[in-house]
């Protein structure tokens, strides 16, 4: 039976204003944030929900899809239920200030802990100053010092008294002491003491040895009495301190006493304020009065740095738990830092330069992060599972984590860690995660996937148009009236390439919206309206479509050759889609195919050159299946033949023009020639069944463009996949030739249907032999494959004989 071609309304699924029961959008209630992710939603819900270790979400999804809002929503509804984190604070790690002490308080008393710590701070300097440089004080330093400085003299005058009895002096040098012999309390030359009897010599040599012996045992006695001394000043400076102390640090204490993990520190602090007065006093010890006081060294004890509290994060005036969006989650903005500072030209820091991560400020709560964002950081991805496996933030540097250097610096304590992450990324980082790293279904154990289109019927088309007019007041746009808003419906059909679907991309519709108000305002509207919404659409063509143009027009030059008339044999018009940016046109391609005797082989020139893909590929072998199956079945096939895409300089892949190349195949068999004036796509199967394709209506409105410009005669068309029926969105200019007559498209189910259309012979069918009829297409290929054979059987005979005669 004669194919028919399509009507118009199969070209073009409208929607119309009558369906819907409202004036504008600004009548309609607020919309939801998405439509159709249904999936997607309850996946969400469960991951936020799911509070255990590994089940974090990774949402799947374009971008455009109002994926983070959908997100911050649920977002929000979970950490509402959730409690407030404790504050984390970094703090000086007395025994060791290379690894300072992490310290968890309940939400806001970090910072209250801080100024805590800083008040007291001001408050010791003056009640140290005032008890150190007290009269009492240095009376009772004094006294001290003094009981230590007369039992050494004691000592030394008791020996002094001893020596004078033996008639020996005692005497102070610059060198030390020293011994000389005395007569009449007078001390003898070395002349006077070689003139006294040998035997007073004698006795007083023995009495200054034995005196030196002495002495001795007292210099001896004096490092002790020192250690004695240092003992005593120490206590008295502990005792001080502890009571000039004593009052601000109960204060504090009292403050915190629900929080032992603070006091604990303050006491540490404390006393290790008490040790550094200790130690640091005592280097006056020994020295003369009035040198060295203890209050002038205040000032350098009482440091800040030293006791002062690193808030790193505050939780003061939260509510629920935190919501942290890192939008560059480079290593250490994740797991945080520790910074350096420069003094006397050497880098320094301290736990005060310690810096909190994304990390720090999500623990307890959630955090999202840009999939794309995250792997394109050096070291993030594995510094993020590295933190999410170990349940822990480990403050380092990279190299250092990675073991790639080991420098001395600090080692802050880890902190522990309970977070959510939720990753959001476009399917394929999904994919090439889920492949390549085994760590990533073990961490990532929810998947959130959002779908690209929902079904086009009536409760989905209403809640589009409510997202539409939520879009609008969020985009502050004017509202839209019912037949832009039906316009818009279209087009998402059309985004979709399908018209019996929506497309759920917002960003494209929201960008539609920003420009159809411009224009709607350009003209002093006060309502978007059908023709503002079309011509954001042709503007937004006509910025986008130059490479289009250049194309269109050198095929209409010639320059490209596209014929759009006439007939001929072995040659065809295909159909590519080409995208430039984020634009899909359709291009036409001229196929040829070129028939020889030879051994069955059918030559595909794009993949001999390395210019056709494994699809492209595959489409041919699969052509040359049902050629062979179909004709070939009783005897070898005894063609050669080509197939190649006509000034094609670039890559080839996929196989929807396999219909096309099967076609000028046969025509190049048949020696029948096929119409110039129509286009063809489809793939095709092994038993001839011809399949649907991609870009369907960018391929139809492409060779329409041309047969347009050189001008429409009423007999090009184009042939489709029945089954891209379903799929058809075209322009209203296709649409109202195809309606005039001056354009047709064919569907075609079977490539025998689509012979007879492009030959205007039939294409017959197949008798209980495997015979086609007479006068039939297939009878032409099957009667010119068997004058092949005959001629290469003929060849092989004349062969043989010639080799026998030789």
């Amino acid at each position: 039976m004669p194919i028919s071609p399509l009507g118009p309304e199969a070209l073009y699924r409208t929607c119309r204003p009558e369906d819907f029961g409202f004036a504008s959008t600004a009548e309609l209630p607020a919309g939801p944030e998405v439509i159709g992710q249904g999936r997607a939603e309850d996946a969400i819900k469960f991951g936020i929900g799911m509070w255990r270790k590994g089940y974090n979400v990774y949402v799947v999804g374009a971008a455009g899809m109002g994926r983070r809002a959908l997100v911050h929503r649920y977002l929000e509804e979970g950490a509402a239920e959730r409690p407030v984190p404790n504050d984390w604070c970094y703090v000086n790690c007395f025994d060791d200030e290379t690894t300072p002490r992490a310290i968890s308080l309940p939400p806001g008393r970090g910072a209250e802990l801080r100024d805590g710590m800083d008040r007291l701070m001001d408050d010791l300097g003056a009640a140290l100053h005032a008890a150190f440089e007290s009269e009492e004080y240095q009376q009772r330093r004094q006294v001290v010092q003094e009981s230590g400085r007369e039992r050494e003299e004691t000592a030394l005058q008791e020996l002094q008294e001893r020596a004078r009895k033996e008639s020996i002096a005692v005497m102070r040098t610059p060198n030390g002491f020293a011994f000389a012999p005395l007569k009449d309390g007078e001390v003898l030359s070395p002349k006077d003491f070689q003139a006294i009897p040998e035997e007073d010599q004698q006795r007083m040599q023995q009495a200054v040895q034995t005196f030196q012996e002495e002495l001795q045992r007292i210099l001896r006695l004096l490092p002790k009495r020192l250690r004695e001394l240092r003992e005593e000043l120490r206590k008295l400076n502990r005792e001080v301190a502890e009571y000039a102390m004593a009052d601000a640090v109960g204060q504090l204490t009292e403050r915190f006493k629900d929080v032992p993990v603070a006091v604990e520190w303050i006491e540490a602090a404390r006393a290790d304020l008490v040790a550094q007065i200790e130690s640091v006093f005592l280097e006056s010890a020994a020295g003369e009065e009035g040198q060295g006081t203890p209050g002038a060294k205040l000032p350098d004890l009482l440091d800040d740095r030293r006791y002062g509290v690193n808030v790193l994060v505050d939780h003061a005036g939260t509510e629920g738990a935190p919501i942290v969006y890192e939008d560059n989650p480079h290593y250490q903005g994740l797991v945080g830092e520790v910074e350096q500072i420069a003094q006397m030209g050497t880098l320094v820091t301290d736990f005060n330069l310690i810096k909190a991560g994304a990390l720090h400020r999500a623990n307890g709560g959630f955090l999202v992060i840009e999939a794309r964002k995250l792997l394109q950081q050096t070291f993030a991805w594995d510094g993020l599972k590295r933190a999410l496996s170990a349940a822990e933030i480990r403050i380092e540097s990279a190299g250092k984590a990675l073991g790639l250097m080991a420098t001395v610096s600090l080692e802050p304590e880890p902190i522990p860690l309970d977070v959510k992450v939720i990753l959001v990324g476009e399917p394929e980082l999904y994919y090439m995660l889920q492949a390549y790293d085994p760590d990533f279904a073990e961490l990532f154990k929810v998947t959130a996937d959002f779908d690209d289109r929902v079904v086009r019927d009536r409760d989905n088309t209403l809640k589009f148009a409510e997202l539409l007019g939520s879009l609008a007041r969020r985009e502050e746009t004017l509202p839209l009236d019912t037949a832009s808003v039906c316009r818009v419906i279209e087009h998402s059909a059309r985004l979709a390439g399908d018209a019996e679907r929506l497309s759920t991309h917002l960003q494209p519709i929201t960008d539609l919206l920003r420009e159809a108000d411009f224009w709607a305002r350009e003209d002093g509207s006060d309502l978007i309206r059908l023709e503002h919404i079309q011509r954001a659409i042709d503007a937004q063509i006509r910025r986008t479509d130059r490479i289009r143009e250049r194309i269109q027009e050198e095929i209409l030059r010639g320059t490209i050759r596209v014929e759009t008339s006439g007939s001929a044999v072995g040659q065809i018009n295909g159909l590519a889609v080409l995208q430039v940016g984020g634009f899909s046109f359709g291009k036409p391609n001229r196929i040829s195919a070129r028939v020889w005797v030879g051994k069955g082989e059918v030559i595909d020139i794009e993949r001999e050159v390395e210019l056709g893909g494994p699809l492209h590929s595959k489409g041919m072998m699969i052509l040359s299946g049902f050629l062979g199956a179909r004709y070939a079945r009783e005897y070898l096939l005894s063609l050669s033949a080509s197939l190649v895409f006509e000034q094609s300089y670039g890559g080839v892949d996929g196989d929807s023009a396999s219909s096309a190349e099967l076609y000028a195949l046969l025509s190049a068999i048949a020696e029948v020639p096929i119409r110039q004036d129509f286009a063809v796509t489809g793939s095709v199967d092994q038993m001839g069944r011809v399949q649907p394709i991609g870009g369907v209506n960018e391929k139809i409105e492409g060779f329409f463009d041309i047969c347009a410009a050189r001008g429409l005669t009423g007999h090009q068309g184009v042939l489709i996949p029945d089954t891209n029926i379903q799929h058809l969105m075209l322009r209203a200019d296709v649409v109202q030739a195809v309606r005039d007559g001056r354009f047709s498209i064919f569907a075609v189910d079977h490539i025998d249907r689509g012979i007879e259309i492009l030959t205007g012979l039939p294409a017959g069918e197949p008798d209980e032999r495997g015979d086609f009829p007479e006068g039939t297409f297939n009878r032409r290929v099957t009667d010119r494959l068997s004058r092949l054979t005959e001629r290469r059987q003929a060849f092989h005979r004349r062969a043989d004989l010639e080799e026998r005669h030789d």
